[in-house]
């Protein structure tokens, strides 16, 4: 896709944030999947999906000034909704997967802070580098850790279908950053728990209770207040 767009070759200053955001993202990405698998998924996908949006937001406060009211609030409504989703977990469902979702939240909100100081029309070329750093990261803590990696053919597909949505949606954003705001960027991305929660009581009939439904409405209410701020 580089070369078909014709992107001028990385930087230096390139190649060093998309360094950054491999390590980044290869450490998010993984624990992200680490807490669906583990956790539940109505509690890990929001709380990943608000820390990674604060986490840009924050930074534009630090280089380009306070918030407007409405981002502020916003931020504000984020941290209590963590904690609702992080204060539903019932022991019949086993294991919450907060700590995975901060984790994740963290990583992706680096990653998404990183790949935004690409330079202008170099989308492709930077990821690319992006990809091999997360190869090699996850290729090393499998080996490390003698963690098993062929995966049994019925799932060969599912899993080149993640991948290909996973790239998409990282180069779509890395596309909404150089057209527009970072924050805006990152906090309208962060709407996919809201796809994932629904999947997850669809398919996996996941129970709702009312602290976590309601967590998951002021997850909604803080991205439209960051948003619309």
């Amino acid at each position: 896709m580089a070369v078909l767009r014709a992107e001028p070759v990385p930087s230096p200053a390139d190649v060093a944030w998309a360094l950054g955001a491999g390590v980044a993202g290869g450490i998010g990405i993984t624990a992200l999947y680490g807490g669906l698998a583990a956790g539940r998924m109505g509690v890990v996908a929001p709380v990943t999906g608000l820390i990674a949006a604060t986490i840009p937001v924050l930074v534009g406060t630090v280089v380009e000034g306070l918030p407007r009211p409405f981002v502020a609030v916003g931020i504000g409504v984020a941290l209590v909704a963590v904690v609702l989703v992080g204060r539903t977990h019932d022991p019949e469902d086993g294991p919450s997967g907060l700590p995975y979702g901060l984790l994740a939240g963290a990583g992706i909100g680096a990653f998404n802070v990183f790949v935004a100081q690409f330079g202008e029309g170099r989308v492709f070329g930077p990821f690319t580098i992006v990809r091999l750093v997360e190869v090699v990261l996850i290729g090393a803590v499998i080996l490390v850790a003698r963690r098993p990696w062929r995966l049994a053919r019925p799932l060969l597909a599912p899993v080149a279908l993640v991948g290909v949505l996973d790239t998409a949606g990282n180069a779509f954003f890395i596309g909404a950053t150089q057209f527009g705001r970072l924050d805006v960027a990152a906090v309208l991305s962060s709407l996919y728990p809201v796809t994932t929660v629904i999947l997850a009581i669809v398919l996996l009939r996941e129970r709702v209770t009312p602290s976590h439904a309601l967590g998951i409405g002021l997850a909604a209410v803080a991205v439209g207040l960051i948003a619309g701020g």
